[in-house]
Parts: structure tokens; C-alpha cells; sequence
């Protein structure tokens, strides 16, 4: 993994998110539970404390907004916290999910010890500069603090439709080329990790990005299929990724956070992590 010219306290964060393995590589299972400061009481998250507290420990990291964070997770558990920073829109109003602001401050971040703090970048959108900006002022305040910045490529309400698995697709869009493209504009803002989507050509994106990369999980879909986007992820050079909805809205997501994790850092392959979910939803 690429450390950069970090300072000593972001590496510090980065190895607590990026576990290594026997081989000296570092992956991350993220859990992104954000999904309510825009959707409302997300599918799997109508009450965090029951659906999420279990998963927790089995995480790398987690990615909770502030109000989930403070009044539905155990201050005791020592899972690393990203936490969401940017907001300002709402499903009601789908064709404004690109015009967000900076909710939270880095002060706040710091008060609640997360160890870094995420941000959307909705490149291609009405609201580009808006967005560029946020990362960058958030990017330059982290810095004084230590803490890590994840920017999300963010695909709004006029793109998710030409993005594989967002929407029926458009033959003329390239996603190798955007999110390549897109991630890159990311990294030179100020991220020290990239969140994005996988897709076809993917090698296009990891080539031009150089900090690390999670990938996002994406619609629900059954659970090996999750399994085999994860490991295909993972094959293509991928750090980790940040799931949520395929983990909390899985038929048993204590057994799927673990079978996701067995395929990121023990190099599991489909089958082994699939049987190894069937087993844990029997146990």
C-alpha cells in the first residue's frame, strides 16, 4: 500500500483501517452505515442498535453520519470511525442529491475521535466545483489533525443511470474512463483514500489512482453475487471495500460481513466464502 509523504499520525490511522496480512499487504473491510443522512431510515437501519452493533467488531473501520454515531453505537468498541461530514440533501428531492455542504466539522470529527472523515465529490454533476471545494477545505483542516480523508466518487441523480449496476447503462459511457478519471481529481483534492465503484476496465482506475482504493457494494444484490464482485475487486488491486447495504440487508449480516472479510483477507475464493456464510447462518 502506498503511504505517501504522510504524517506519522495519518500513516498511524491508515494501519489502523488497512490491516496487513503475513504477506505485508493491507486490505479493509469498511461498513458504511451513512445511508440515513440522505435516505431517512434506511432499509436495515430503521434502528442502528440492533442491526448494526452486532457487525461492528467484525469491521475494519465504520462510516456512520453523527447522529447514528452518537446515539446508536458502543462508545467501548475500538472499531475506527470515518464520519461522514458532508450532507444537505435528501431522497425527496432526488435531482439534488449532488448540491451538498460541509455539515460537520473537522473539530467535531476530533471531538468524537474519529480517525478520519468522508466526503462526497460528485464529479460531472451541476454541483462539480461545490463538492471539489468541500474535499479541499476539509482535506486542508484534516491535515492539521492528523485525520484522513475518504472522498467518494458520488454518482448523482444524472449519472446513476449510464453507471453499471446504478441504472440500465448507456453503451456510449466509458465507467473505466470515468471513474479513472473522476478518482484521480479526487486524489489531487486532498483524499488519502478513494472511494469508487467497480466496473469493466477497471485496471484504468487503479493505474491512474495512487492512494488507496475501497469500492463501494452498491445496490443489494443476492449474496454471492456480493462475494464475487468483492473478490473480483480485490483480484483487480483493490485495497478493500466499504459495504453496507449488501452486509445489513443481507439474510444474515453477521454471517455476510465475515464471509465478505474472508474473501478480503484471507484471499477465500466465491465458493469457500459462500460456504462459509451458509455454515455461520446455521451456527
Amino acid at each position: 500500500m502506498n503511504f505517501g509523504q504522510l504524517s506519522w499520525g495519518k500513516t498511524n490511522r491508515l494501519v489502523q483501517i488497512f490491516r496487513p496480512d503475513k504477506k505485508g499487504d493491507h486490505h479493509t473491510v469498511m461498513l458504511a452505515v451513512d445511508h440515513p443522512y440522505f435516505y431517512g431510515p434506511t432499509t436495515g437501519l430503521e434502528d442502528p442498535r440492533k442491526t448494526i452493533q452486532p457487525l461492528v467488531p467484525y469491521a475494519d473501520a465504520i462510516s456512520p453520519a453523527k447522529g447514528t454515531l452518537e446515539y446508536c453505537l458502543d462508545p467501548l468498541v475500538a472499531t475506527p470511525v470515518i464520519l461522514r461530514v458532508t450532507g444537505g440533501n435528501s431522497m425527496t428531492r432526488r435531482q439534488e442529491l449532488s448540491d451538498e455542504e460541509i455539515i460537520t466539522s473537522v473539530e467535531e470529527a476530533v471531538r468524537l475521535n474519529a480517525v478520519g472523515v468522508s466526503v462526497s465529490v460528485y464529479i460531472d454533476s451541476d454541483h462539480q466545483k461545490q463538492t471539489i471545494k468541500n474535499l479541499g477545505k476539509l482535506a486542508n483542516k484534516a491535515a492539521k489533525y492528523g485525520l484522513l480523508v475518504l472522498g467518494i466518487t458520488a454518482v448523482g441523480a444524472n449519472l446513476e443511470k449510464k453507471v453499471k449496476g446504478e441504472g440500465k447503462g448507456d453503451p456510449d459511457f466509458d465507467p473505466g474512463k470515468y471513474f479513472a478519471h473522476a478518482g484521480r481529481i479526487i486524489q489531487e483534492n486532498g483524499a488519502n483514500i478513494v472511494k469508487t465503484y467497480f466496473c469493466e476496465n477497471f485496471a484504468q482506475v487503479r493505474e491512474g489512482i495512487q492512494v488507496p482504493i475501497v469500492v463501494a457494494g452498491g445496490k443489494k444484490v443476492p449474496e454471492k453475487q456480493a462475494l464475487k464482485y468483492t473478490f473480483d475487486a480485490i483480484q483487480a488491486g483493490v485495497e478493500g471495500v466499504d459495504m453496507g447495504r449488501n452486509i445489513f440487508q443481507a439474510e444474515n449480516p453477521t454471517a455476510m460481513i465475515q464471509a465478505v472479510s474472508s474473501v478480503v483477507h484471507k484471499g477465500k475464493t466465491v465458493d469457500e466464502a459462500y460456504e462459509l456464510y451458509e455454515q455461520l447462518k446455521k451456527e
